[in-house]
């Protein structure tokens, strides 16, 4: 079973190796808004920054304006982090990065890749009952996401059908 391209963007079919075929995604609207709210954050601390000159008896001196500057950047790289989600699979399994950690998986390990109703994201039934987050696939990007579980799926299911039958 193939996976076919996907149009959305950067969630599209990557390339097709000898292998077979590669997918990458990354939230979307979740990165459009730490990206407007990091820029926010570092204007907000500059103008701040360049402003601080005198405050009642205190006197901001150059060292302290940088200092400003320096953590409105610092605040914008933390809200980044929350942008870092990403999930690539490809025919011998899937690699899933959050947040904070990752994880690579086999496809043999994976029973179901399930997004339910409700759900905010996509997550990775195991065979051995846990469950991994996709925090790169959320619902609130509607088509993309719906893209992402059937490409991931059919990479699943291509995978599932050429493993050997134990017996």
């Amino acid at each position: 079973m193939a996976v076919e391209a996907v149009t959305a963007a950067r969630g599209r079919l990557v390339g097709v190796s000898s292998e077979g075929q590669h997918v990458s995604f990354r939230p979307l609207r979740t990165r459009r808004v730490c990206i407007g709210a990091a820029v926010a954050v570092v204007v907000l601390f500059a103008v701040i920054g360049t402003a601080l000159t005198e405050v009642g008896e205190g006197v901001f001196r150059k060292g302290d304006q940088f200092a400003m500057i320096a953590l409105g950047v610092v605040f914008a790289l933390g809200i980044m982090a929350v942008a870092r989600p990403r999930v690539e699979a490809d025919a011998v399994g899937i690699k899933v990065r959050n947040i904070i950690g990752g994880y690579e998986l086999p496809w043999g390990a994976v029973r179901k890749i399930a997004f339910e109703r409700n759900q905010p994201w996509l997550s990775l039934e195991l065979e051995n009952d846990d469950t991994v987050s996709v925090l790169a696939v959320q619902a609130v990007d509607r088509a993309h996401a719906v893209a992402a579980v059937q490409s991931l799926r059919a990479l699943h299911a291509a995978a599932r059908a050429a493993e050997p039958v134990a017996g």
